[in-house]
């Protein structure tokens, strides 16, 4: 559990600018309903998902059974245009080995980044299985996106 820190002005553009008759209130609900929708997709089975949101930040609660399920959930709503920050308050059942986040820089690539996590290029599609449903496409990274790292095998 803690704060994990996202580049806001990187990410999926979901949260659109709203019409100037919007409330602060319509806003706010718009970008829960919004980052609701992002935790669905992920697939990740949530008991009593709860998100909260302060400008950037949104604070997420619940419990799920793997901490891939954990790390997949945070990512998901921190690599979304306009959150800077997920304070994740999620619990997990079956604890196991964190996994490092790593934020993409300018010319990497999946076969880049497994070659410097795990000594060797052709992992990458772990890199890759590791953070779908966010990555669509082994090519399709950005700079300023966040990753998920698991530990070696």
């Amino acid at each position: 559990m803690g704060l994990f820190s996202f580049l806001k002005k990187a990410g999926s553009k979901l949260i659109k600018t709203p019409a100037k008759s919007s409330t602060a209130e319509e806003l706010r609900t718009a970008k829960l309903n919004l980052l609701k929708t992002i935790a669905q997709d992920t697939g990740v089975k949530v008991e009593q998902l709860e998100l909260n949101i302060d400008e950037d930040k949104v604070t997420v609660y619940g419990q799920v059974e793997r901490q891939a399920d954990r790390e997949k959930l945070i990512l998901a709503l921190g690599n979304v245009n306009g959150i800077s920050t997920v304070d994740d308050r999620i619990s997990v059942t079956n604890p196991e080995p964190e996994s490092i986040f790593y934020e993409v820089k300018k010319g990497d690539s999946l076969s880049k980044i497994a070659k410097a996590h795990y000594g060797n290029a052709m992992k990458y599609m772990e890199i890759f299985e590791a953070n779908k449903p966010m990555l669509k496409d082994p090519n399709m990274i950005y700079p300023g996106q966040m990753l998920r790292i698991p530990p070696a095998k």
